[in-house]
């Protein structure tokens, strides 16, 4: 092959070789080979020993499973190695060549581990590709003398949270992307980025871990975009992703969610595209939406909606907002209720969930003034109209709930009197009734119930009583507790229409004075002395005595 010595580039992609042809090397001036998908097993060191212009050399998807030493002492100029897709299991092929050596990828071997020194000497590269091995450690220092490497792939292998130090990517100051995906990992030490100052794209789905410490992405302030997806997360906090302010892209999907409040307060101003399929989100507020401004793509697929008024917001605004797309939005469904599941949500009836603030303040402090002016009326012109029917009120509860108890009285007499009447009530009345008459008498300074309130015991004794007798003297009229006390026994004169009301006056009042519950009712049995000595006294326990056999 003489006359092909200017020959450039050589694809022998795609056939039955088992072997480097002995032909490449008398092309010397190649700079592009391409021996992809044959059954080549091994690479020997006279292989490519005349290739010095090569500069991409791809022999992927082969069977090799040995390289030579120093196989690659000749390619001096090679930039790009793709030797994926074959069978080597180890890796120290590249100790002393390959200076110029930019893009390496080893994905889908058999590699074990990564060891210091194992790439020392490829001092340009930039991109270092080792997914689908079965690296399970990667010791402290491995990639130090990478120091212009800024892709870095980790994906399907067997590393955990043990066999990865939190040094490792601690001398990649340049790094921009890296990519891991392990499922042998819980959680992520909170070092492991730490040096990673550029670090823009980091991929780490599929990890199982399911939890994140608030420090994770402190050492990636620049950081833009952040793949979580599929991983078992428990919960997620604001604070972890408060140090990604320049965040664009952000994909949480098949994690669990059930909530995306945790982003509200994230301060994630510059977010372009969030990626939550595969949840279990059920509302979506205005909230959230308004915390993400700069917001131009939501992909919600697969996630749990309700179709209801929580919900009302965000169907109008996925129906009208044209700054942000929501993928397949005419596509979302239903979960709950049960009723609508399976329906379309951008179908739900809004129509019933939104409310007139407006209007709703105006009835609202329109009720309130209404209340407030008849409150002020009722109070000036009929505080004691008012006062007087909350009490009977009062004592027609406990008159039903009386009724719902064996009449049982305790005493034959309530006495309701004044406190400057006491001294006559004492001396004259009490003797007269108690000591000689024998009667069982209700003082509220003596039979009162303590701790209970005054009212209870007001209506508790006139209703355990067989008769009220009210001492009427002008200091009684004064009294706000005495008047309660008669009207009391006034509602319970017109409800039982039984003679149970005694008036006694302890002095003359003219009738203009008298309130209308001491005035003699006309036709009801209200039994009324107006002068009092011991006749009268006497007269009193005489009529009372005719009022009990009745």
């Amino acid at each position: 092959m003489q006359f092909c010595t200017q020959l450039t580039q050589l694809d022998l992609s795609n056939n039955k070789l088992y072997s480097v042809p002995a032909v490449v090397n008398s092309l010397p001036g190649l700079r592009f080979l391409d021996l992809t998908f044959n059954n080549i097993k091994n690479i020997s060191s006279v292989d490519l020993a005349n290739l010095t212009q090569l500069r991409t050399l791809q022999i992927y998807s082969n069977e090799i499973s040995f390289i030579e030493e120093f196989a690659f002492k000749d390619l001096k100029n090679l930039t790009t190695l793709m030797i994926g897709s074959n069978r080597l299991s180890l890796n120290r092929y590249f100790k002393k060549d390959l200076q110029k050596l930019e893009n390496l990828d080893l994905a889908n071997n058999k590699l074990d581990s990564v060891r210091r020194g194992d790439f020392d000497s490829l001092n340009s590269l930039k991109n270092l590709s080792l997914p689908d091995n079965q690296i399970s450690c990667i010791e402290a220092g491995s990639f130090n003398r990478l120091t212009n490497l800024i892709f870095l792939n980790l994906q399907s292998n067997k590393l955990s949270q043990f066999s990865i130090k939190a040094s490792v990517f601690s001398r990649l100051p340049n790094l921009k992307t890296l990519l891991q995906g392990h499922k042998g990992m819980l959680y992520l030490p909170s070092n492991l980025f730490k040096g990673l100052w550029n670090l823009e794209e980091l991929q780490a789905e599929n990890l199982n871990i399911n939890s994140l410490h608030p420090d994770t992405f402190t050492y990636t302030p620049y950081l833009w975009v952040l793949d979580l997806s599929r991983n078992d997360f428990i919960s997620l906090t604001t604070k972890i992703f408060l140090p990604l302010q320049v965040l664009k892209t952000l994909h949480l999907s098949k994690v669990g969610l059930q909530s995306l409040d945790f982003l509200i307060n994230a301060n994630l101003s510059k977010l372009h595209l969030l990626h939550v399929s595969k949840n279990a989100l059920s509302v979506i507020n205005e909230t959230l939406i308004r915390s993400l401004p700069t917001l131009i793509y939501l992909d919600l697929r697969g996630n749990y909606l309700s179709c209801d008024c929580t919900n009302a917001w965000f169907v109008n605004w996925t129906i009208s907002c044209n700054d942000t797309e929501v993928e397949s939005a005419y596509e979302l469904t239903c979960n709950y209720p049960d009723k609508l599941k399976g329906h379309k949500l951008l179908d739900l009836d809004i129509g019933s969930c939104n409310v007139d603030v407006g209007f709703f303040c105006f009835i609202s402090t329109a009720t309130l003034v209404s209340v407030t002016l008849l409150g002020s009326f009722l109070f000036h012109f009929l505080k004691w109209q008012v006062i007087y029917a909350y009490y009977l009120f009062l004592a027609l509860l406990h008159d039903n709930k009386q009724q719902r108890k064996p009449n049982v009285l305790q005493y034959d007499a309530f006495i309701s009197y004044n406190v400057h009447d006491e001294l006559w009530v004492m001396r004259e009345l009490l003797p007269q009734l108690e000591d000689k008459q024998g009667w069982k008498l209700c003082l509220h300074h003596r039979d009162f119930e303590p701790g209970k309130p005054i009212m209870d015991n007001i209506v508790d004794g006139i209703y355990s009583s067989r008769k009220t007798i009210c001492v009427i003297s002008r200091h009684y009229l004064e009294s706000e507790w005495c008047s309660r006390e008669i009207q009391v026994a006034s509602f319970r004169l017109f409800d039982e229409k039984k003679d149970v009301l005694i008036l006694v006056f302890l002095e003359n009042i003219p009738s203009h004075q008298l309130s209308p519950y001491t005035a003699t009712p006309g036709g009801s049995r209200v039994k009324q002395f107006n002068t009092i000595d011991d006749k009268k006294i006497q007269k009193i326990s005489q009529n009372v005595k005719k009022l009990n056999k009745k």
